[in-house]
């Protein structure tokens, strides 16, 4: 609740926050490393694996499991792709679960069992889920937080809090703390509805964990900032911003987008040219997304006043346009 207090208490000063906003850059690195040229990618592996999977041979699912990681060529969402809600889908399962235990000991076979999990989650599947999580438990495979984060991230997005409760007991039954990311969860759900009291628990909550040892992050933020804005607190929003600044740790662009859209939704236009201003010159990237996003939904608005002075912006900053927007310029504002 501290966390919560500080914000509420220096909400009545966010109108002036635009004139302090950090002038840190917020870069972004996107590595792109190439394989070496006869060696299979992870793409490749996935395709084999589909096509065993898919055949029934899961022996050939196993050693593919195994190569995979020898050759870096790590599990990921498409590793286990063949499994789909059809009839085939119980088999399957049962195969996977004989064949998962004899993969390679250590690394390898714990991050099969967390690719399955994500990918039961992804069908719906979370009592089978659960199951894998049991059978790693009585195998001793490794059991950590990140396995669980699947299965908490789909129940929470349902709005299934009872049953993501239970979940964070059965981590804590197993000697696993709840981590921040657990806890971001149960948080972004909560903020995304706007519901701010059930948001102050799960602070307040994250407060008392290990005597307070559980800090803040860029998305514990991000869902503070989330929830200001669905509950109408534009000023609050603002505020949680610059807290996070402060804490230095980098915006997502979401961030941004969740101030503009409330700014323009709440009729602060002027501001919400000035709020995306602020931070102009810093990122391209950001500038794009945020002027951007900006334009359209002033356009949408009809506030053609403010578009055409953000529009001009990103033309005189030489940022990329999307068509609508590059249409509208063309059409208002080269022959004016």
């Amino acid at each position: 609740m501290a966390l919560l207090r500080r914000f509420v208490k220096e909400a009545h000063n966010s109108r002036f926050l635009l004139q302090s906003i950090s002038r840190r850059s917020f870069s972004t690195v996107n590595p792109n490393p190439i394989a070496s040229p006869g060696r299979r990618t992870s793409v490749e592996f996935d395709t084999l694996i589909y096509e065993a999977g898919n055949s029934g041979d899961f022996e050939a699912v196993r050693r593919l499991l195994n190569s995979r990681v020898v050759n870096a060529c790590f599990n990921t969402t498409a590793t286990f792709k063949f499994l789909t809600n059809t009839d085939s889908y119980s088999s399957s399962l049962e195969d996977l679960r004989r064949i998962l235990p004899q993969t390679d000991a250590g690394y390898t076979r714990k991050h099969a069992y967390e690719t399955l999990i994500a990918r039961l989650c992804k069908l719906g599947r979370i009592d089978d889920a659960l199951n894998l999580i049991n059978d790693m438990a009585i195998g001793k495979f490794g059991l950590s937080n990140s396995i669980f984060h699947p299965i908490l991230n789909t129940l929470t997005k349902k709005n299934k809090f009872e049953e993501a409760r239970r979940v964070v007991e059965l981590m804590r039954s197993h000697a696993l703390p709840v981590d921040l990311t657990s806890y971001n969860y149960f948080l972004t759900s909560h903020c995304y509805d706007g519901d701010v009291a059930e948001a102050s628990k799960v602070l307040r909550k994250m407060e008392e964990e290990e005597e307070g040892v559980i800090s803040p992050d860029t998305r514990t933020y991000d869902a503070l900032v989330l929830g200001a804005c669905k509950s109408g607190k534009v000023e609050a929003a603002l505020a949680i911003l610059r807290r996070m600044e402060e804490d230095g740790l980098p915006v997502l662009y979401a961030t941004h987008a969740h101030v503009i859209g409330e700014l323009v939704e709440s009729g602060y236009y002027a501001l919400s040219v000035e709020f995306v201003m602020a931070y102009a010159g810093k990122d391209k990237k950001l500038d794009e997304e945020n002027l951007g996003s900006l334009a359209s939904k002033l356009i949408k608005r009809k506030r053609f006043k403010e578009a055409k002075l953000v529009l001009k912006e990103m033309s005189v900053r030489g940022l990329r346009m999307k068509n609508a927007l590059r249409e509208f310029h063309d059409t208002n504002m080269l022959k004016s």
